[in-house]
């Protein structure tokens, strides 16, 4: 397995457009990583307060149409 220097040094390596590809598929995984981080932490009920939050700010008369 190449060693993280190794990979740095091919990636300064790459030409403009596969080095595009390459940050477009990074930036991909990173999404994925986020959405299933928030769905494991929306199943285990880790963001319940923010759905109480926004109810209170509701009954406060707090909250702005979108």
């Amino acid at each position: 397995m190449p060693k993280v220097d190794e990979i740095k040094e091919v990636i300064e390596a790459l030409p403009d457009e596969e080095y595009i590809q390459l940050r477009q598929w990074f930036s991909e995984k990173d999404w994925e990583k986020w959405d299933r981080q928030i769905e494991t932490n929306s199943e285990s009920g880790q963001l319940d307060y923010l759905i109480r939050e926004a109810f209170d700010e509701k009954a406060k008369g707090k909250l702005k149409e979108l």
